[in-house]
């Protein structure tokens, strides 16, 4: 609901150095899937997470929404140094922190060694520690930063956000907990405050950012029928992600507009490789046939067989259709082949007593997972999978897994009771899939959901990263997909469209992939 500027915001926006043109833009509300976990960009585990802390912070590099260039607000140059293993950045000037102190190299190399710090308990930061080696500041406004290698992308390896060297009291890591979590200081547009019930972000303007509204106020949605009403009703202006049977009423909406959102994302039903009879290659792909995606979209998400500009595109490996990494010459599984399926298990010694299959004389008894939040883009989509897997002979339990469970047990690998998880990754700038699937140890493998190890993908993963261009990283990435599509320690699903829906008073919103906000300064209301 549009909210005029009254005294006490008036004021707030003259001392956070907004202009005059702002003080009439009013203040935007909008939903959001859920509340952010945090807004510290190195503890961020969740879309919404990465969202919001995109509002508050600067990445040193970028991809334009516009044209796709690489490009950075706060870097004036950038060079390749020491061979190519070395990154020398010269900051812009004039920049400051949202407590008015001025940035420096210094808070480059923090940013930097607080990630190689083993005390920053950062997934984010683990993942860093593949590429970065190091940071000198070489005057107040240079910074070299050294990789472990040499990268044919080194810019794309220096998207992480930059963080404030000041509040952090000398010490040279970032924990999770404590006010930086809830009410952080960046460079970004937005200086961000979260509460118990929303996360308000009031409006900075910097020399490299002038936002064109005051303030934005995150709420949790809740049932979406119940958002779709708010946000005819201007409660609200905008929703994040609208599920797609509800897309045809906002559409038919004179004042509301669907924005598409490209969220690079994927899903998946994850299969615990180490349980049991799924140890065995042939009863994967045995479920692999058993799946029927086209009636599980049908009924899950509303997209009829044959449809046209389908929300749901059919996937045969971990990238989307339109990535140079997906391998086309791996075809896509669109119906079941029951019959198929039935000699695969038998072949890996699997009876049927009864109608429900065997192992080792006991029934097969499947633990099905999905993350919970996936029920408001793919309603019963959990029930119809298990359904399927039911109809085939297995006796099978359903559990929606909260969002917390799942950062905290599903991605770090300790959800042995699970035998198959369904759920999405979402990919940034740098499409890499090598903690998915790379045997876990130390750093690697991070996000490998059920520890899953194996020689040839872990052969591919280094082929990937000892690629100097472009052209080879693809190749070995080609392979990668086609060894997985064969050893199925995923069944790969589709890549499902995402659309956010915004009140025709909200003007030039331009929404960048996978971040979002990243154009969020030519936003008006």
């Amino acid at each position: 609901m549009v909210r005029p500027f009254s005294g006490h915001w008036r004021h707030l926006a003259v001392s956070l150095g907004l202009s005059a043109a702002l003080l009439s833009t009013g203040a935007l509300t909008f939903y959001e899937e859920s509340l952010p976990s945090t807004l510290n960009p190195l503890y961020g585990s969740s879309m919404v997470d990465f969202r919001s802390q995109e509002l508050v912070f600067d990445r040193l590099y970028f991809h334009s929404a516009i044209d796709n260039r690489i490009m950075s607000r706060v870097i004036e140059k950038g060079e390749l140094a020491e061979g190519g293993k070395a990154y020398k950045l010269t900051l812009k000037a004039g920049l400051k922190w949202h407590d008015g102190k001025p940035v420096t190299s210094k808070d480059i190399c923090f940013t930097v060694n607080a990630m190689l710090d083993p005390q920053t308990t950062s997934p984010i930061a683990q993942d860093y520690r593949q590429v970065l080696a190091g940071c000198e500041a070489q005057s107040t406004t240079v910074a070299l930063v050294r990789f472990t290698k040499i990268f044919h992308n080194p810019q794309e390896r220096l998207g992480f956000s930059l963080l404030p060297e000041s509040p952090f009291a000398g010490a040279t890591f970032v924990l999770p907990e404590g006010d930086f979590a809830s009410r952080p200081t960046g460079t970004g547009p937005y200086k961000g405050s979260k509460g118990r019930r929303g996360v308000t972000f009031e409006g900075y303007a910097n020399g490299h950012h002038a936002p064109g509204i005051a303030q934005l106020a995150l709420q949790e949605g809740g049932d979406p029928v119940v958002q779709i009403t708010t946000l005819k009703n201007n409660g609200v202006q905008g929703i994040i992600a609208v599920p797609p049977p509800l897309r045809a009423d906002v559409a038919a909406a004179d004042d509301l507009s669907l924005k598409a959102y490209d969220l690079r994302s994927w899903w998946f039903a994850a299969i615990n490789v180490k349980r049991g009879a799924l140890s065995d290659k042939r009863v994967r792909q045995a479920l692999n046939l058993i799946m029927d995606r086209t009636d599980l979209r049908q009924y899950s998400i509303g997209v009829k067989p044959g449809e046209q500009n389908s929300p749901c595109e059919f996937i045969s490996g971990p990238f989307v259709q339109s990535s140079p990494f997906y391998n086309r010459a791996v075809p896509v599984r669109e119906k079941s082949d029951k019959a198929a399926a039935a000699q695969l298990l038998t072949s890996a010694g699997l009876t049927q007593v009864g109608g429900r299959w065997h192992h080792k004389g006991q029934p097969i008894m499947l633990n099905i997972g999905m993350l919970a939040s996936l029920d408001n883009e793919a309603p019963d989509l959990l029930t119809q999978l298990a359904n399927q897997l039911g109809a085939a002979g297995f006796d099978r339990q359903e559990i929606k897994i909260p969002s917390d469970d799942w950062s905290r047990l599903v991605v770090t690998g300790k959800a042995t009771d699970f035998d198959i998880v369904v759920g999405k990754w979402s990919f940034g700038v740098v499409e890499e899939v090598n903690d998915l699937f790379e045997t876990r140890s130390g750093t690697r493998g991070s996000n490998n959901i059920f520890n899953y190890s194996n020689t040839a993908v872990d052969a591919a993963v280094a082929e990937y990263n000892a690629a100097r261009t472009d052209t080879t990283a693809a190749d070995a990435y080609h392979k990668l997909h086609s060894i997985l599509a064969d050893e199925l320690p995923y069944l790969f699903m589709w890549k499902l469209d995402t659309k956010s829906a915004w009140r025709n008073e909200v003007r030039n919103n331009l929404i960048a992939p996978y971040f979002y906000w990243t154009e969020v300064d030519s936003w008006k209301y």
